[in-house]
């Protein structure tokens, strides 16, 4: 879908996803120090505000100029930095960023491993690159997301577009979809996710 097409989808409904950050960018950030952040394919910006209230500064972009101007207004908005552009060809600050997200960007294995190396060139020395998104495998074994196999991606894809930085975790995540009944967690829908966390070498001196 192209921008065009994502404008009118934003357009449609008062929030396309959900106003609370994604778990693992969370869970993820959580264990991190505030720095400075960058957001790949923010949509609305939920977790671009969430980050701003942990008190990181932090840029997002994405390329649906309706999801910007959403994004600007919901709570938080104002604390960040926001840019309209397409994030395959959108290049980066050069080594500007603690932490570099990318959730559920889901495009061509090409594009995304252009928009991963944008997002690796963007790091820090000591930076992390979050990436969390649709794993080909729910498809069988998941709910929701993209049903296109050539959108969707798996940890060791992931690893192969980003062989300059140090992996921290690759693997399959398990994400429980909606409420659901805590005392009955095997009876919610659930979507299985790749998560890559991975880190630029700090520079030794001396």
């Amino acid at each position: 879908m192209d921008a065009s097409g994502w404008d009118e989808r934003y357009r449609a409904t008062e929030l396309v996803w959900s106003a609370d950050p994604n778990i693992f960018v969370a869970e993820v950030a959580a264990e991190l120090s505030p720095g400075r952040a960058l957001d790949l394919a923010c949509g609305e910006g939920r977790n671009a505000r969430w980050l701003a209230t942990q008190g990181w500064d932090v840029t997002a972009v994405d390329f649906s100029s309706v999801a910007i101007e959403k994004a600007r207004h919901l709570g938080g908005g104002d604390l960040v930095q926001w840019t309209c552009a397409d994030v395959v060809e959108w290049s980066p600050p050069a080594a500007a960023f603690d932490l570099v997200v990318m959730s559920y960007v889901h495009l061509p294995a090409t594009d995304l491993e252009r928009v991963c190396r944008h997002g690796v060139d963007a790091l820090a020395p000591g930076g992390h690159l979050l990436v969390v998104g649709h794993a080909r495998r729910n498809l069988t074994e998941g709910t929701g997301g993209p049903q296109d196999p050539a959108v969707l991606y798996e940890p060791e894809d992931v690893r192969s577009w980003i062989p300059d930085l140090d992996v921290e975790r690759a693997e399959h995540v398990v994400r429980v979809l909606g409420a659901g009944d805590a005392t009955q967690p095997d009876e919610a829908p659930s979507a299985v996710d790749t998560l890559v966390l991975a880190t630029r070498r700090a520079v030794v001196t001396g």
